[in-house]
């Protein structure tokens, strides 16, 4: 029966760790500061005490915090080739790796519905999304996610671990953890599939139809100028929802039905997933968004 669980990270390339760690370091130091300078920015600003740059300041939260979650098993292993973990720490760090997923989920969701009323409804939108009602929303949100994945710990401490207890990445999953089992993972697997349903379903789902009455929307403007304008304002969004979702849409599918697809395909994704959104969504903010961008300058370059 295992004490601990072995971590990978990238199998056949040990001997390169080192070199590979160098690319992670850097991932990790410009998704930190990135996020931290669009926090800064947002809270030392009063102009930009809107609840577009709120939203923005829950995602740069929450990516911040991700990184924070998966960075020292993931350097442990590329730097110092420390593979060892305990089933308590692996069941902690599964846990905010899966609840703040969620809660980063939950947010572009919220974000879509700024957007929505700001394009279907600009002349209620200052009633409708009022600063008391965005941090309702936002604990709401972030209980959600913190609740739903509250129980898994507890479920996976029942088993007892006896299958090979190597993972296949260099952080914990949960469905990466319950394949070591050697007891009936069934509840494990059902609770699994419905939250990845609920949660990241249907999020995707009403992002994707907050989009369609954004066109539909759109569409009925007259002027041309005034149509790419209004969509414009939505392209940073629409970049931070593929990065999310794509991967982890990809993920889910081999997982289901991709018994013979390469392992290094799954594993790559599984890195996309986790470090590329709080990597991209910064640089991209600042890039598009011309108010964000100017405030940065001023700051850094006066």
């Amino acid at each position: 029966i295992s004490a601990v669980f072995l971590l990978t990270g990238i199998p056949g390339q040990e001997d390169v760790h080192l070199w590979i760690s160098v690319p992670f370091c850097l991932m990790y130091v410009i998704s930190i500061v990135g996020n931290s300078v669009i926090l800064f920015i947002i809270k030392t600003d009063p102009s930009l005490h809107e609840p577009m740059y709120i939203f923005l300041s829950m995602l740069a939260i929450t990516d911040l915090a991700l990184s924070i979650a998966t960075m020292p098993t993931t350097l442990g292993i590329f730097l110092f080739n420390s593979r060892e973990i305990s089933l308590d720490a692996c069941f902690a760090q599964l846990f905010f790796i899966h609840s703040l997923s969620f809660i980063e989920s939950s947010v572009l969701l919220l974000m879509a519905f700024d957007r929505f009323v700001a394009i279907c409804n600009p002349l209620r939108y200052a009633s409708i999304l009022t600063l008391p009602r965005l941090r309702k929303m936002g604990l709401v949100f972030g209980l959600r996610g913190v609740s739903l994945i509250f129980p898994l710990p507890f479920l996976l401490k029942r088993f007892q671990y006896c299958r090979a207890n190597v993972l296949s990445h260099c952080y914990c999953l949960h469905q990466d953890v319950i394949k070591t089992a050697c007891s009936d993972i069934i509840v494990n697997y059902i609770y699994g599939f419905f939250l990845t349903v609920t949660v990241v379903g249907l999020d995707s789902l009403f992002i994707f139809l907050s989009y369609v009455m954004i066109l539909k929307t759109v569409l009925k403007v007259t002027s041309h100028a005034e149509c790419l304008r209004a969509l414009n304002t939505c392209v940073s969004h629409l970049c931070a929802v593929l990065l999310f979702y794509t991967p982890r849409i990809g993920l889910g599918v081999i997982h289901r039905f991709g018994k013979g697809s390469p392992p290094l395909l799954s594993l790559l994704l599984g890195y996309f997933c986790l470090f590329v959104p709080s990597l991209m969504n910064p640089i991209v903010y600042s890039m598009k968004n011309k108010h964000l961008h100017a405030r940065i300058i001023r700051v850094f370059f006066k």
